[in-house]
């Protein structure tokens, strides 16, 4: 199965990056596959002021003068000097659940072919692809060209870009890790696979909803779960018993798999 997932806002450029990712290439680094599509953003992103970001993102000044400064600072090509592979670099509450420091070298080659982050900037990005910082949210009304939105912009080519990774993978099944925001650059009807959505509810105050902060770190849990196990059915993913969650068969359908965890937890 291949795995999609949410960037995060916040970033990790600090943290060593494990033995196994070394300037040796034991496990080799790559460049996202969108960066054609990546340069010509930049190239409006560049024109926008701090105050135009801040406006844009509705983001703090603080904020707006970071991201101007970082889009005015990329440079190609993109090298372990001056970039930091997509899955070490995110550091988010989705990626305190996958917890990436912790994969094995086995582990993180098998993420490479199964596991895709979808960004705004990037369009689809694999574990090991390079990436400078920066931040764009695919809901983001950037007007590019002809193009009103971000959704508009990547039109076809991030659902094309899954597609060729369901390929090289051989599967016909993705499992939708990522928030609406993301996936919505998808386009479903298109993707040569079925989608299945795991969605995660925990109990307060003795009923079960989903609560964003448990629910997005629940995602990564997943996440890691399936690289782990290198799980490939559906049947499998309902094991899937993390942190106190278990499967609600009786909530759940063939494409929408619902997993709870008691407030005790």
């Amino acid at each position: 199965m291949l795995v999609v997932v949410s960037p995060a806002k916040n970033l990790d450029y600090g943290t060593p990056l494990p033995d196994y990712i070394d300037e040796n290439a034991n496990l080799a680094i790559t460049q996202p596959e969108l960066l054609k599509e990546t340069k010509h953003l930049l190239k409006n992103c560049k024109t926008l002021s701090p105050a135009d970001l801040s406006s844009l993102m509705k983001i703090s000044d603080k904020l707006a003068i970071l991201n101007a400064e970082r889009f005015s600072s990329f440079s190609f090509p993109f090298t372990p000097d001056n970039a930091r592979p997509a899955l070490f670099a995110f550091n988010g509450d989705v990626y305190t659940g996958l917890s990436a420091q912790t994969l094995s070298a086995a582990q993180t080659e098998y993420a490479q072919s199964h596991l895709r982050i979808l960004s705004g900037l990037y369009g689809v990005l694999k574990p090991l692809d390079l990436m400078q910082p920066y931040r764009l949210e695919m809901g983001t009304k950037l007007k590019v060209d002809k193009h009103n939105n971000l959704y508009q912009f990547w039109g076809d080519t991030i659902t094309n870009n899954l597609n060729q990774s369901l390929n090289r993978a051989g599967t016909q099944l993705i499992v939708n890790l990522a928030s609406n925001e993301y996936f919505s650059s998808v386009k479903k009807k298109e993707l040569d696979a079925k989608i299945i959505t795991p969605h995660f509810k925990d109990e307060k105050n003795g009923k079960f909803k989903v609560i964003s902060f448990y629910a997005k770190k629940a995602r990564g849990l997943m996440a890691r779960y399936i690289i782990q196990n290198e799980i490939q059915t559906v049947e499998d993913l309902t094991t899937f018993d993390i942190d106190g969650y278990y499967y609600s068969e009786s909530e759940s359908s063939a494409t929408d798999l619902v997993f709870k965890r008691p407030e005790s937890i």
